[in-house]
């Protein structure tokens, strides 16, 4: 869900940053049918998610939310994140965000016949919608959690979350740092 994040710490590598992309489409065990630069972004990925899963960072950002959001923390959580990286983006990156994400559109639609089913489906409308410049604003984050909470099997509170950013934002704000900072040090594969 978080896919700016995993833009992100893919770092330049246009196959490690389309791994990073597709990680959330690809399940299962990783073969030969992708490059090897894109299956080293999908494992970067995984170990991403596994951190995610294990970090005080991102524990204490899920137990900062209102329990009646249950399983779907961690899916708010994911989308604060790409939402704070938006936000303070020129603290991360030397590009531009909105030349960052034209880079990514662009490698996108080069890369069409790679993408797995799912992410082919979205991926034009991730272009035309701009969803990952988007996330910056909060109105957008909101139209995610709609969106997302749509598509669960049973109806959950997640498509309020957003006012989760009202009541403790500044506190996930400082999780999402220090889960960057953890992140960072995760080693790069190489993608050849």
């Amino acid at each position: 869900m978080n896919y700016l994040v995993h833009l992100y710490l893919a770092g330049p590598d246009p196959e490690l940053q389309l791994g990073g992309l597709m990680g959330d489409f690809v399940k299962g065990p990783l073969d030969d049918r992708y490059p090897p630069g894109i299956v080293a972004g999908l494992r970067l990925h995984r170990s991403i998610d596994s951190l995610a899963a294990v970090s005080p960072h991102c524990r204490a950002s899920r137990q900062r939310l209102h329990p009646r959001f249950g399983h779907t923390r961690a899916v708010l959580v994911d989308i604060f994140y790409d939402h704070f990286l938006a936000v303070h983006w020129d603290e991360f990156h030397h590009l531009p965000l909105s030349t960052f994400t034209a880079d990514i559109y662009r490698l996108l639609r080069d890369h069409h016949d790679h993408l797995p089913a799912g992410l082919a489906l979205v991926a034009p409308r991730m272009a035309e919608h701009d969803w990952l410049t988007s996330y910056r604003n909060r109105d957008s984050v909101e139209i995610a959690l709609k969106r997302i909470a749509t598509r669960l099997s049973r109806p959950t509170a997640l498509g309020e979350g957003v006012t989760e950013l009202e009541h403790c934002g500044e506190e996930l704000l400082g999780d999402f740092r220090g889960f960057m900072r953890e992140a960072q040090q995760l080693p790069k594969p190489h993608s050849r």
